[in-house]
């Protein structure tokens, strides 16, 4: 799952960028309100983390302009000041839920949680090809009913190919995606970490994960025929 944290204090920025990603979400972080609004506008999140007091446009103008643009991304509120007027404000303008600073990280990523379920944002976090299941709200991999173990890199790997199944990712876009940098032609750590992760949902089972020869990877039920490129 995507979350966009706005936020300007780096020291918490960085705190709650961690945190999340230790829980296996894919975060996109800003530091300014101009390029929050940009982020949440033109790209789909599964939620956003929204400090109120951040540069250039404040937390409220941010949330006033995406509601008005039919964003409906669930919105939790960060903010130093504890007063009831700017709950108020943030909850009229359209706010999920509100947390106070100084916080800790588990109430946060509970709250998370508990906005993205109520906007029904739940309903669609089981990602599944055949019979490989994803639940992106507990981050488990399921394959029989049996749990596969997954490292946070193989999650983020598996999750992008989930949420793109029958389509062809190329090596470029997996590591701007998952590793978060410019692909290196010189490096196989995409085709590492792919062959583990066959090797841990595949095992004694159908194939779902598939090479394209000289492009990249896509995952895909058995059933379908092979491409005349894919391995």
């Amino acid at each position: 799952m995507r979350i966009l944290v706005v936020e300007d204090e780096r020291k918490v920025a960085s705190f709650i960028k961690r945190g999340l990603e230790e829980e296996r979400y894919v975060v996109e972080l800003a530091t300014d309100g101009e390029t929050g609004l940009q982020l949440a506008l033109n790209n789909v999140f599964d939620a956003i983390v929204l400090d109120v007091m951040v540069p250039k446009k404040d937390g409220f103008t941010i949330l006033s302009e995406i509601r008005e643009a039919g964003n409906n991304t669930p919105v939790l509120m960060l903010t130093a000041r504890s007063t009831m007027e700017d709950r108020v404000t943030g909850l009229d303008l359209g706010a999920d839920d509100y947390l106070p600073k100084p916080f800790h990280f588990e109430e946060l990523a509970a709250r998370l949680r508990s906005i993205m379920r109520r906007s029904g944002a739940e309903k669609s976090t089981k990602l599944q090809v055949g019979d490989l299941i994803l639940d992106t709200v507990t981050h488990m991999a399921y394959r029989n009913n049996k749990e596969i173990e997954l490292t946070t890199k193989e999650y983020a790997l598996l999750e992008y190919l989930m949420r793109n199944r029958n389509r062809i990712l190329s090596r470029s876009m997996i590591m701007q995606h998952v590793w978060k940098v410019s692909f290196d032609p010189e490096s196989n750590i995409i085709d590492v970490y792919v062959k583990r992760l066959r090797a841990k949902v595949e095992a004694g089972g159908a194939r779902f994960i598939y090479s394209i020869r000289g492009v990249g990877y896509r995952i895909k039920e058995q059933s379908q025929e092979p491409a005349e490129n894919e391995e």
